[in-house]
Order: structure tokens, then C-alpha cells, then sequence
């Protein structure tokens, strides 16, 4: 069984199906998505669907991002977090459920189902007992239960993150516009920029082999070694 860990997606469902493809998980593969699934890219909508077909035939862990976070906001609260939400990429979004090519929808017409699973499928953080997973950072000297927000969803990547426990950190959020996962003593980055010209990434968290796919349906591979 492997361990395979997606980076932020953010709407790119092309590059989802193509990476999916190309690494064939089997049935008893465990995927781990570490967040931000919507804004920016073209197609949160199919983006959302494709997430939840998974569910149905592979085991799979999907993580909160704060663009989740900014979305539901968006909806549930004042018109200052809408405003704030579609600056950042819920304009995309919502033009992935208008009701016709070229339309752009609005928040009521984003589904139920799609609501459901953003605010109640979704977990702040994941462990094995070799890897900890998260959308954003944590802090090393807090056990997981004990994670404040703004580690989890909001802070960027520092020098270092060696948690206490003296697992490996596998994150996202920190956009690495270079295109390539960042090394850090204690964790390891795979935001790769897929919906700004750069690549969505799958990491085998266990032999450190990942895949990349971008945009333009182009493919590479390498392997990584953990700073410990």
C-alpha cells in the first residue's frame, strides 16, 4: 500500500485526472489531499466531483486549506469576507457553476453536496506513524490536538519545522513558484504553483518518488530525500 500525498489543486481538474492516470492508485492506496481544492484554476466544480467519486473507491484523506476556509465564509458571513473571497480566486470559482458556458454562477449555485463536503468531510490534519500531514505548517512544539489555526491553515513555510513528535511534515499553501517541491529540515513542501504555470505533485511520502503534471498535460519525475 502506498501513501500518496496531492499538493493544492485549486481548481485544476485537468491536471488532477491527468496525475491520477499516470500514477494509477490502487484500490488499497491511501490518498492524502492537503487542501485548497478551490479558487484560482478554471474548474473547482469538477474539481469538487472528482474528490468525491474518489471517495468511492479509494481510501482517502482529504485536508482543509484556508481557501475552504475563505469560501464558506463567503458564504455564511458578512459581504466584506465575500469581497475578500473572490479577490483571491472565488471569481474562478463561481464561474465553474454558472449555469451555462460563459455565465458565472453565484454562491447559491453551488450544490449541497458540495457544501456538505467542504464543511463537514473535511479534516484539519492527518498522522501515520511516521508523517504528519497538513495544509499549512504546525507548531513543532504543540502535539496536533493542540495546533492553533493559524498554523494550520494561514502561516507560511519557515527555515525549519521539526515537530517534537519527530515525524516528517508533508504541507502545501506555500506556493513554490519554481515548479519544484521545497526541502526543509523536518518537512517537506508540495504546493507547486499548478494553477500559475507551474505543476500539481503527488509525493509517495514513503520512497520520497513523486510525479508532476501541469496545464499543458506535460509530465516529470523525480525522487527526494527528507532532511531530518
Amino acid at each position: 500500500m502506498r501513501v500518496l500525498a496531492i499538493g493544492d489543486i485549486h481548481g485544476c481538474r485537468g491536471p488532477l485526472d491527468d496525475l491520477l492516470a499516470w500514477v494509477q492508485p490502487a484500490s488499497d492506496d491511501r490518498l492524502i489531499f492537503l487542501g485548497d481544492y478551490v479558487d484560482r484554476g478554471p474548474d473547482t466544480r469538477g474539481v469538487l466531483n472528482r474528490l468525491m467519486e474518489l471517495r468511492q473507491s479509494h481510501p482517502i484523506v482529504c485536508l482543509r486549506g484556508n481557501h475552504e476556509i475563505m469560501m464558506i465564509d463567503a458564504y455564511y458571513r458578512k459581504r466584506a469576507e465575500l469581497k475578500m473571497w473572490l479577490s483571491v480566486g472565488g471569481t474562478q470559482t463561481l464561474g465553474s457553476y454558472g449555469p451555462a458556458p460563459g455565465l458565472t454562477g453565484t454562491l447559491d449555485d453551488v450544490p449541497a453536496d458540495h457544501w456538505q463536503f467542504l464543511q463537514r468531510d473535511l479534516v484539519d490534519y492527518y498522522e501515520d506513524d511516521e508523517y504528519i500531514f497538513v495544509h499549512a505548517t504546525v507548531d513543532p512544539t504543540l502535539p496536533l490536538h493542540e495546533q492553533p489555526e493559524n498554523a494550520l491553515f494561514w502561516d507560511f513555510l519557515p527555515d525549519m519545522m521539526r515537530h517534537h513528535s519527530g515525524k516528517i511534515v508533508i504541507c502545501g499553501h506555500s506556493s513554490q513558484k519554481s515548479g519544484w517541491p521545497k526541502i526543509i529540515p523536518g518537512a517537506v513542501c508540495i504546493d507547486t504553483y499548478a494553477h500559475g504555470g507551474g505543476w500539481l505533485t503527488c509525493l509517495d511520502v514513503h520512497t520520497g518518488h513523486y510525479w508532476q503534471v501541469d496545464l499543458l498535460g506535460r509530465r516529470r519525475e523525480d525522487r527526494l530525500e527528507y532532511q531530518r
